[in-house]
């Protein structure tokens, strides 16, 4: 049934049809509508025998659902910035111990300076933790992706964030397809856990690996992600023959057939990207895009496919790596590295800085024509750049260019 719904309260919804057996949740902006609703939710006896734990941190929350995990019970939280740092070990923890735990990152910048809105530092800051990451385009992809990862966490053992752009989705109304419960539970099958923990057959996890079987252990991790990058595609399309609807894959083509020049991204501004292409495209520039939805695995080879033949690819990311530049402009890069073509990278929106369609228009006419140097900050005010460098000018005797 299709609703004007807000984004938190869609994959709210989304994860209560999911019937989750626990949840521990801490509140942080943007999230909080999410766990909020979810609270609601569980109170109300809408999401079956469903234990929802407040607990005092967000290291509590994932700790309390790596507990929950083990014993076999299917388990989520919801969490964005300094929370998913703060969560740092118990995230590497999760994953190590292959536990299909699925939570929700509202993607927001991480301080200093304390910044509320949407980045995706914070998803950057744990790619290689060993969760899986899906990132949404709009709040129907992120109801919908919700029910891909609670089918994915689950069939491979391993955890899944879904992440979804800060205010920009949690916050913003929009026209969502709600599933029933009876096509959630057609989709997801009842949750037969790989490992549990059982008093009955006692083992033990998360004990101590030496060097004799750590890369063993840490391959196997690998492997999982290696599995998932043929899963993805498959529950991909499992899900449009039963909702009629794409959602997910590995990643989405825009109007690449025989395109010059590729713009990739994540997140929400897939949008403002594809009605820039439509515009360059008539004003007779050979322009396309990529919607990458699986950043965790990275889709190396469907990249390398998809952009075989263009000239020039620009990455528009949402992070940076202080002192290198681009963080998926890297993985593009090698996904590509064989290929007879340039690759430049754009930051944009750091810290919820707007990405007007203009900017991306003018920028791109800039790139086929000069290229950009590396990295192009989007729309930095260098006056106000520079008027900071005059101030910090060095009294040192030492000095550098």
């Amino acid at each position: 049934m299709k609703q004007q719904i807000e984004g938190s309260q869609a994959v709210a919804t989304a994860v209560a049809l999911c019937r989750p057996e626990v949840m521990a949740c801490y509140p942080i902006s943007p999230q909080t509508h999410i766990v909020e609703t979810l609270s609601k939710k569980v109170k109300a006896g809408e999401v079956g025998l469903c234990q929802f734990l407040n607990v005092e941190s967000e290291f509590a929350a994932l700790g309390v659902l790596i507990g929950a995990s083990a014993m076999g019970a299917r388990s989520y939280t919801a969490t964005t910035s300094q929370g998913l740092l703060f969560m740092a070990e118990a995230v590497y923890n999760a994953a190590g111990l292959g536990l299909p735990i699925v939570m929700t990152i509202a993607n927001r910048a991480v301080g200093a300076p304390i910044n509320i809105w949407n980045d995706h530092s914070d998803s950057m800051a744990m790619r290689d933790a060993g969760w899986i990451q899906l990132f949404a385009e709009n709040n129907q992809e992120a109801l919908d992706l919700h029910m891909q990862a609670f089918r994915l966490a689950e069939e491979l053992s391993v955890p899944v964030m879904v992440c979804m752009d800060g205010y920009i989705l949690t916050h913003a109304f929009e026209l969502v397809d709600v599933p029933t419960q009876e096509q959630v539970d057609e989709y997801l099958p009842e949750f037969e856990p790989v490992q549990v923990l059982d008093p009955s057959d006692p083992v033990s996890i998360g004990a101590m690996v030496g060097p004799d079987a750590f890369m063993e252990v840490r391959y196997l991790a690998h492997h999982k992600h290696i599995r998932a990058l043929k899963a993805i595609p498959h529950m991909s399309e499992v899900f449009h023959e039963q909702f009629g609807r794409m959602a997910g894959g590995l990643l989405t083509p825009y109007r690449t057939e025989e395109a010059e020049t590729i713009i990739i991204a994540l997140g929400s501004v897939n949008g403002t990207i594809k009605d820039a292409v439509d515009e360059l495209r008539l004003s007779g520039l050979s322009v396309g895009s990529v919607k990458i939805s699986s950043y965790r695995p990275f889709p190396t080879h469907a990249l390398h496919e998809v952009v075989k033949n263009a000239k020039r690819i620009v990455v528009i990311e949402k992070d940076l790596a202080v002192g290198k530049g681009g963080i998926v402009s890297s993985d593009v890069r090698m996904a590509v590295q064989n290929l007879p073509l340039v690759v430049m990278t754009v930051i944009a929106g750091l810290g919820g800085r707007a990405i007007p369609r203009s900017s991306i228009v003018r920028m791109i006419r800039e790139a086929c024509l000069e290229g950009l140097e590396e990295p192009h900050f989007l729309d930095l005010n260098w006056k106000a750049v520079n008027n900071e460098f005059v101030r910090q000018q060095p009294t040192s005797i030492w000095s550098y260019p």
